[in-house]
Protein backbone atom coordinates (compact mmCIF):
# COMPACT_ATOMS: atom_id res chain seq x y z
CA UNK A 1 0.00 0.00 0.00
CA UNK A 2 1.17 3.49 -0.85
CA UNK A 3 3.07 5.05 2.64
CA UNK A 4 2.50 8.78 2.97
CA UNK A 5 4.15 11.01 5.69
CA UNK A 6 1.66 12.05 8.12
CA UNK A 7 3.07 15.85 7.66
CA UNK A 8 2.15 15.24 3.90
CA UNK A 9 -1.33 13.85 4.10
CA UNK A 10 -1.97 16.89 6.49
CA UNK A 11 -0.87 19.63 3.36
CA UNK A 12 -2.50 17.39 1.13
CA UNK A 13 -6.09 17.67 3.18
CA UNK A 14 -5.07 21.52 3.81
CA UNK A 15 -4.51 22.37 0.22
CA UNK A 16 -8.52 20.08 -0.68
CA UNK A 17 -10.21 22.54 1.45
CA UNK A 18 -8.63 25.97 0.60
CA UNK A 19 -8.53 24.65 -2.84
CA UNK A 20 -12.61 25.14 -2.79
CA UNK A 21 -12.98 28.49 -0.78
CA UNK A 22 -12.58 26.73 3.27
CA UNK A 23 -10.24 29.47 4.98
CA UNK A 24 -7.01 28.30 6.35
CA UNK A 25 -8.01 28.07 9.76
CA UNK A 26 -11.04 25.93 9.00
CA UNK A 27 -8.89 23.89 6.51
CA UNK A 28 -6.37 23.30 9.34
CA UNK A 29 -9.68 22.18 11.96
CA UNK A 30 -10.85 19.99 9.44
CA UNK A 31 -7.40 18.60 8.13
CA UNK A 32 -6.43 17.76 12.26
CA UNK A 33 -9.94 16.25 12.75
CA UNK A 34 -9.46 13.81 9.92
CA UNK A 35 -5.42 13.34 10.66
CA UNK A 36 -6.66 12.27 14.28
CA UNK A 37 -8.56 9.26 12.39
CA UNK A 38 -5.93 7.91 10.30
CA UNK A 39 -3.13 8.28 13.10
CA UNK A 40 -5.19 6.24 15.43
CA UNK A 41 -6.03 3.34 13.18
CA UNK A 42 -9.89 4.52 12.03
CA UNK A 43 -9.22 4.96 8.67
CA UNK A 44 -12.74 5.23 7.58
CA UNK A 45 -12.99 8.76 9.23
CA UNK A 46 -9.92 9.84 7.65
CA UNK A 47 -8.58 10.63 4.46
CA UNK A 48 -11.67 8.42 3.57
CA UNK A 49 -13.95 11.56 4.11
CA UNK A 50 -12.11 13.90 2.75
CA UNK A 51 -13.50 13.48 -1.25
CA UNK A 52 -16.91 13.28 1.11
CA UNK A 53 -16.38 17.42 2.28
CA UNK A 54 -14.58 18.38 -0.84
CA UNK A 55 -17.60 17.56 -3.14
CA UNK A 56 -20.42 19.06 -0.53
CA UNK A 57 -18.83 22.39 -0.54
CA UNK A 58 -18.88 22.03 -4.44
CA UNK A 59 -22.11 20.80 -4.51
CA UNK A 60 -22.78 24.44 -1.65
CA UNK A 61 -23.93 21.86 1.07
CA UNK A 62 -21.77 23.26 3.38
CA UNK A 63 -20.57 26.67 3.45
CA UNK A 64 -17.03 26.59 4.51
CA UNK A 65 -16.92 30.19 5.48
CA UNK A 66 -19.90 29.64 8.08
CA UNK A 67 -19.73 30.27 12.03
CA UNK A 68 -21.66 28.77 13.66
CA UNK A 69 -24.26 31.09 16.68
CA UNK A 70 -25.79 30.45 19.58
CA UNK A 71 -29.82 30.64 19.23
CA UNK A 72 -30.88 30.10 23.29
CA UNK A 73 -28.63 29.65 26.41
CA UNK A 74 -28.58 28.99 29.82
CA UNK A 75 -25.10 28.50 32.84
CA UNK A 76 -25.10 25.18 31.88
CA UNK A 77 -26.84 24.62 28.15
CA UNK A 78 -26.63 25.82 24.55
CA UNK A 79 -28.97 25.70 21.24
CA UNK A 80 -26.18 25.96 18.28
CA UNK A 81 -27.12 26.74 14.85
CA UNK A 82 -24.20 25.31 12.73
CA UNK A 83 -25.00 27.36 9.90
CA UNK A 84 -24.07 24.48 7.43
CA UNK A 85 -20.29 24.84 8.02
CA UNK A 86 -17.77 22.24 7.96
CA UNK A 87 -17.97 19.87 10.90
CA UNK A 88 -14.85 20.51 12.50
CA UNK A 89 -16.06 24.26 12.76
CA UNK A 90 -19.48 23.69 14.31
CA UNK A 91 -17.34 20.81 16.46
CA UNK A 92 -14.63 23.14 18.16
CA UNK A 93 -17.71 25.72 18.60
CA UNK A 94 -19.98 23.54 20.52
CA UNK A 95 -17.11 21.68 23.00
CA UNK A 96 -15.62 24.86 23.91
CA UNK A 97 -18.82 25.97 24.85
CA UNK A 98 -19.46 22.62 26.59
CA UNK A 99 -16.17 23.04 28.20
CA UNK A 100 -16.59 26.51 29.59
CA UNK A 101 -19.99 25.93 30.51
CA UNK A 102 -18.88 22.71 32.55
CA UNK A 103 -15.95 24.93 34.29
CA UNK A 104 -18.93 27.26 35.33
CA UNK A 105 -21.24 25.30 36.28
CA UNK A 106 -19.92 21.93 36.49
CA UNK A 107 -21.57 20.67 33.55
CA UNK A 108 -22.56 21.58 29.91
CA UNK A 109 -24.55 20.42 27.33
CA UNK A 110 -24.82 21.81 23.69
CA UNK A 111 -27.34 20.47 21.15
CA UNK A 112 -26.09 22.04 17.20
CA UNK A 113 -28.26 21.59 14.28
CA UNK A 114 -27.97 22.72 10.69
CA UNK A 115 -24.26 20.85 10.55
CA UNK A 116 -22.26 18.43 8.85
CA UNK A 117 -20.85 15.28 8.98
CA UNK A 118 -18.23 16.04 12.42
CA UNK A 119 -15.76 13.09 11.74
CA UNK A 120 -14.70 10.61 14.96
CA UNK A 121 -17.03 11.15 17.96
CA UNK A 122 -14.26 10.43 20.02
CA UNK A 123 -11.98 13.37 18.79
CA UNK A 124 -14.75 15.80 20.10
CA UNK A 125 -14.50 14.24 23.72
CA UNK A 126 -11.36 14.08 23.73
CA UNK A 127 -11.42 17.90 23.75
CA UNK A 128 -12.83 17.89 27.48
CA UNK A 129 -11.08 14.95 28.82
CA UNK A 130 -7.66 17.06 27.84
CA UNK A 131 -9.06 19.83 30.14
CA UNK A 132 -9.33 17.12 33.13
CA UNK A 133 -13.41 16.67 32.13
CA UNK A 134 -15.79 14.12 31.22
CA UNK A 135 -16.42 14.50 27.13
CA UNK A 136 -19.32 13.17 25.36
CA UNK A 137 -20.41 13.34 22.28
CA UNK A 138 -23.00 12.04 19.66
CA UNK A 139 -24.21 12.35 16.16
CA UNK A 140 -26.92 11.34 13.50
CA UNK A 141 -26.22 10.69 10.18
CA UNK A 142 -28.09 9.10 7.17
CA UNK A 143 -30.33 6.26 6.99
CA UNK A 144 -28.31 3.15 6.91
CA UNK A 145 -29.24 1.39 10.33
CA UNK A 146 -31.88 -1.73 9.38
CA UNK A 147 -34.19 -1.30 12.93
CA UNK A 148 -34.81 -4.74 13.98
CA UNK A 149 -37.27 -6.57 11.80
CA UNK A 150 -37.23 -4.01 9.24
CA UNK A 151 -36.62 -3.91 5.22
CA UNK A 152 -35.65 -0.30 5.11
CA UNK A 153 -32.92 1.74 6.81
CA UNK A 154 -34.46 4.07 9.12
CA UNK A 155 -31.40 5.04 11.62
CA UNK A 156 -28.03 6.07 11.24
CA UNK A 157 -24.62 4.80 12.55
CA UNK A 158 -25.25 7.60 15.53
CA UNK A 159 -22.10 7.08 17.42
CA UNK A 160 -21.74 7.33 21.11
CA UNK A 161 -18.09 8.83 22.55
CA UNK A 162 -17.15 9.16 25.90
CA UNK A 163 -13.41 10.39 27.26
CA UNK A 164 -12.96 10.30 30.81
CA UNK A 165 -9.08 11.29 32.22
CA UNK A 166 -7.14 9.26 34.82
CA UNK A 167 -4.56 9.42 36.46
CA UNK A 168 -0.54 10.04 34.93
CA UNK A 169 -2.06 11.03 31.97
CA UNK A 170 -4.12 8.04 31.10
CA UNK A 171 -7.47 8.00 29.80
CA UNK A 172 -10.62 5.49 29.17
CA UNK A 173 -11.85 6.45 25.91
CA UNK A 174 -15.29 5.16 24.41
CA UNK A 175 -15.92 5.48 20.89
CA UNK A 176 -18.31 3.47 18.89
CA UNK A 177 -21.06 3.15 15.92
CA UNK A 178 -24.52 1.66 16.89
CA UNK A 179 -24.70 0.14 13.49
CA UNK A 180 -22.39 -3.32 13.06
CA UNK A 181 -19.53 -0.98 11.74
CA UNK A 182 -19.15 1.79 10.30
CA UNK A 183 -20.07 2.43 6.60
CA UNK A 184 -16.65 3.99 6.08
CA UNK A 185 -15.19 0.78 7.28
CA UNK A 186 -17.19 -1.07 4.49
CA UNK A 187 -15.62 1.36 1.98
CA UNK A 188 -11.97 0.66 3.46
CA UNK A 189 -13.40 -3.01 2.25
CA UNK A 190 -14.03 -1.67 -1.35
CA UNK A 191 -10.63 0.22 -1.58
CA UNK A 192 -8.90 -3.18 -0.31
CA UNK A 193 -11.10 -5.19 -2.90
CA UNK A 194 -11.52 -7.64 0.62
CA UNK A 195 -15.07 -9.06 1.38
CA UNK A 196 -16.71 -8.35 4.58
CA UNK A 197 -17.20 -9.90 7.97
CA UNK A 198 -20.30 -11.77 8.18
CA UNK A 199 -22.75 -9.68 10.11
CA UNK A 200 -22.18 -6.24 8.39
CA UNK A 201 -24.69 -5.52 6.19
CA UNK A 202 -27.75 -6.80 3.95
CA UNK A 203 -27.63 -6.80 0.62
CA UNK A 204 -30.75 -5.97 -1.71
CA UNK A 205 -32.49 -8.93 -0.99
CA UNK A 206 -32.40 -8.35 2.85
CA UNK A 207 -30.26 -11.36 3.31
CA UNK A 208 -26.38 -10.45 4.86
CA UNK A 209 -24.04 -10.20 2.64
CA UNK A 210 -20.08 -9.79 2.12
CA UNK A 211 -19.69 -7.97 -1.07
CA UNK A 212 -18.21 -4.63 0.43
CA UNK A 213 -19.29 -2.95 -3.28
CA UNK A 214 -22.80 -4.40 -2.84
CA UNK A 215 -22.89 -3.47 1.16
CA UNK A 216 -21.80 -0.09 -0.04
CA UNK A 217 -24.48 0.64 -2.70
CA UNK A 218 -26.93 -0.73 -0.61
CA UNK A 219 -26.61 1.36 2.45
CA UNK A 220 -28.39 -1.30 5.04
CA UNK A 221 -26.13 -2.02 7.73
CA UNK A 222 -27.40 -4.28 10.68
CA UNK A 223 -27.21 -2.47 14.39
CA UNK A 224 -24.54 -3.54 16.79
CA UNK A 225 -25.20 -6.79 18.17
CA UNK A 226 -26.68 -7.96 14.27
CA UNK A 227 -29.91 -9.88 13.84
CA UNK A 228 -32.55 -10.19 16.66
CA UNK A 229 -31.20 -13.50 17.62
CA UNK A 230 -27.76 -12.00 18.53
CA UNK A 231 -29.47 -9.19 20.35
CA UNK A 232 -29.34 -6.55 17.71
CA UNK A 233 -32.32 -4.74 18.87
CA UNK A 234 -29.76 -3.46 21.36
CA UNK A 235 -27.77 -1.43 18.91
CA UNK A 236 -31.41 -0.29 17.64
CA UNK A 237 -32.08 1.24 20.57
CA UNK A 238 -29.01 2.85 20.86
CA UNK A 239 -29.02 4.31 17.64
CA UNK A 240 -32.72 5.51 18.76
CA UNK A 241 -31.35 7.30 22.54
CA UNK A 242 -28.35 9.08 20.10
CA UNK A 243 -31.27 10.10 17.95
CA UNK A 244 -32.82 11.69 21.07
CA UNK A 245 -29.96 13.61 21.71
CA UNK A 246 -29.32 15.11 18.59
CA UNK A 247 -31.99 16.12 16.45
CA UNK A 248 -34.72 15.98 19.26
CA UNK A 249 -33.10 18.14 21.18
CA UNK A 250 -31.57 20.52 18.59
CA UNK A 251 -34.61 20.51 16.07
CA UNK A 252 -32.20 19.18 13.00
CA UNK A 253 -33.52 15.99 10.77
CA UNK A 254 -34.36 13.22 12.07
CA UNK A 255 -32.41 10.38 10.50
CA UNK A 256 -34.76 9.09 8.02
CA UNK A 257 -35.52 12.81 6.79
CA UNK A 258 -31.94 13.26 6.10
CA UNK A 259 -30.46 12.57 2.55
CA UNK A 260 -27.65 10.32 1.33
CA UNK A 261 -24.23 10.56 1.40
CA UNK A 262 -22.97 10.22 -1.62
CA UNK A 263 -19.91 11.39 -3.18
CA UNK A 264 -22.41 12.66 -6.23
CA UNK A 265 -24.97 14.28 -3.34
CA UNK A 266 -26.72 16.93 -4.88
CA UNK A 267 -29.59 16.63 -1.89
CA UNK A 268 -28.19 20.50 -0.49
CA UNK A 269 -27.54 20.99 3.16
CA UNK A 270 -27.99 17.26 5.41
CA UNK A 271 -28.88 19.26 8.45
CA UNK A 272 -27.49 17.17 10.80
CA UNK A 273 -28.10 17.11 14.48
CA UNK A 274 -24.88 16.36 16.94
CA UNK A 275 -24.90 16.40 20.81
CA UNK A 276 -21.56 18.00 22.98
CA UNK A 277 -21.12 17.37 27.05
CA UNK A 278 -18.63 17.99 29.34
CA UNK A 279 -18.81 16.97 32.71
CA UNK A 280 -16.51 18.54 35.84
CA UNK A 281 -15.91 15.31 38.50
CA UNK A 282 -14.70 16.88 40.30
CA UNK A 283 -18.28 18.18 41.61
CA UNK A 284 -18.82 14.46 42.48
CA UNK A 285 -17.15 12.28 44.88
CA UNK A 286 -13.38 13.53 44.67
CA UNK A 287 -10.61 10.47 43.79
CA UNK A 288 -12.39 10.18 40.63
CA UNK A 289 -9.00 10.13 38.52
CA UNK A 290 -7.56 7.46 40.82
CA UNK A 291 -10.61 5.50 40.48
CA UNK A 292 -10.78 5.33 36.64
CA UNK A 293 -7.14 4.51 36.83
CA UNK A 294 -8.07 1.57 39.13
CA UNK A 295 -10.64 0.33 36.76
CA UNK A 296 -8.31 0.59 33.66
CA UNK A 297 -5.62 -0.93 35.67
CA UNK A 298 -7.93 -4.48 36.36
CA UNK A 299 -9.12 -4.57 32.88
CA UNK A 300 -5.36 -4.99 31.71
CA UNK A 301 -4.33 -7.14 34.18
CA UNK A 302 -7.32 -9.81 33.55
CA UNK A 303 -6.11 -12.97 32.48
CA UNK A 304 -6.61 -13.35 28.53
CA UNK A 305 -8.00 -16.40 26.52
CA UNK A 306 -4.85 -15.93 24.48
CA UNK A 307 -1.70 -15.11 26.27
CA UNK A 308 -0.30 -13.19 23.20
CA UNK A 309 -3.03 -10.67 23.22
CA UNK A 310 -3.85 -8.98 26.35
CA UNK A 311 -7.18 -7.87 27.22
CA UNK A 312 -7.45 -4.13 26.47
CA UNK A 313 -9.08 -1.11 27.87
CA UNK A 314 -11.00 1.03 26.29
CA UNK A 315 -9.02 3.13 23.96
CA UNK A 316 -5.67 1.29 23.94
CA UNK A 317 -5.72 -0.29 20.90
CA UNK A 318 -5.89 3.61 19.68
CA UNK A 319 -3.75 4.68 21.75
CA UNK A 320 -1.23 2.37 20.66
CA UNK A 321 -1.47 2.63 16.83
CA UNK A 322 -0.94 6.50 17.75
CA UNK A 323 2.23 5.97 19.63
CA UNK A 324 3.18 3.32 16.18
CA UNK A 325 2.48 6.23 13.62
CA UNK A 326 3.98 8.77 15.24
CA UNK A 327 7.09 6.08 15.19
CA UNK A 328 7.20 5.29 11.86
CA UNK A 329 5.90 8.85 10.42
CA UNK A 330 3.84 7.53 7.80
CA UNK A 331 0.12 6.06 6.99
CA UNK A 332 -0.26 3.20 4.57
CA UNK A 333 -3.38 4.13 2.23
CA UNK A 334 -5.29 1.28 0.04
CA UNK A 335 -3.62 1.89 -3.82
CA UNK A 336 -7.57 2.39 -4.90
CA UNK A 337 -7.72 5.04 -2.00
CA UNK A 338 -4.31 6.74 -3.59
CA UNK A 339 -5.45 6.40 -6.97
CA UNK A 340 -8.95 8.37 -6.37
CA UNK A 341 -7.16 11.37 -4.34
CA UNK A 342 -4.97 11.71 -7.24
CA UNK A 343 -7.89 11.68 -9.28
CA UNK A 344 -9.44 14.34 -7.06
CA UNK A 345 -6.03 16.70 -6.99
CA UNK A 346 -6.02 17.35 -10.67
CA UNK A 347 -9.33 18.16 -10.44
CA UNK A 348 -9.34 20.77 -8.38
CA UNK A 349 -6.19 21.76 -9.38
CA UNK A 350 -3.32 21.15 -6.38
CA UNK A 351 -0.50 19.39 -5.99
CA UNK A 352 -1.06 15.23 -5.54
CA UNK A 353 0.10 13.55 -1.99
CA UNK A 354 3.52 12.02 -2.72
CA UNK A 355 4.30 8.90 -1.79
CA UNK A 356 7.64 8.35 0.29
Amino acid sequence: MPEVLVEEARRFMEDSLTAVGAPVSEAKAQADLLIHADTVGHYSHGLNRLEFYINDILSKATDPCAKPVILKESAATALVDGCDALGATVGNFCMEVAIRKAKEAGVGWVAARRSNHYGMAGYWALKAEKQGLIGLSFTNSSPILVPTRSKTSALGTNPIALAAPAKDGDNLVVDLATTAVAMGKVEIQVHKEEPLPAGWALGPDGKTTTDAKLAFETAKLLPLGGAEETSGYKGYALSALVEVLCSGLSGSKSTHQVRGWELDSQGGPPDLGHCFAAIDPGCFAPGFEDRISNCLQHWRNLEPMDPKLPVLAPGDKERKNYAETQKRGTINYPQKQYEAYFKMANRIGIKPMQIV
